[in-house]
């Protein structure tokens, strides 16, 4: 009881801040994450020192703790979206997450002080990486992965407005 009270009374000292978005959030446990993984390397790395290689270790470490199967080019369910029966193709972090990760540390980075120039998170080998785990996982789930096109923004004509304004087109001519 005692100890509660001196912790409530410091907490009146200090200005309440805004609660972190999921975001934010999510970020700082992911930093925090990858900064314990480096402190857990024999030996320990210190941040200054951490380069692409790390990067790359942290991301293929991160697999064991995965939900998603990938298959293996033996397996009969190779290629095939939805597989009938189970199989023993290992479980892996499904590349959208680490795409989302990486985007994530690599802010965080920046925002502890270090350099976009030497940011590890946004080495080209990271990026080589993410787009063969990518590429992969689209063969073995049989799904091609197709980069979507970003929808250009249409103009809504306001259903009060007897006549549309001369910058908008008809429907007809906005599909392509």
């Amino acid at each position: 009881a005692e100890g509660s009270s001196r912790s409530s009374v410091s907490h009146h000292n200090q200005p309440q801040s805004p609660p972190l978005s999921r975001y934010e959030s999510q970020k700082r446990r992911d930093w925090n994450t990858f900064g314990q993984y480096l402190k857990n390397q024999r030996p320990p790395v210190a941040l200054s020192q951490c380069n692409c290689n790390h990067v790359l270790e942290f991301l293929r470490y991160l697999d064991q703790f995965g939900k998603t199967k990938v298959h293996l080019h033996g397996c009969v369910f190779f290629g095939q979206p939805d597989p009938p029966a189970p199989c023993t193709c290992p479980l892996r972090q499904a590349w959208g997450s680490l795409d989302a990760l990486i985007g994530r540390l690599r802010a965080a980075y920046d925002e502890h002080g270090g350099s976009p120039e030497t940011n590890p998170f946004g080495n080209g080998a990271i990026r080589v990486y993410l787009r063969e785990v990518r590429d992969c996982q689209a063969k073995a789930r049989g799904i091609p992965y197709r980069k979507k096109k970003k929808k250009k923004a249409q103009i809504k004509p306001n259903v009060d407005d007897p006549m549309p304004s001369s910058n908008q087109q008809p429907s007809s001519q906005l599909a392509t």
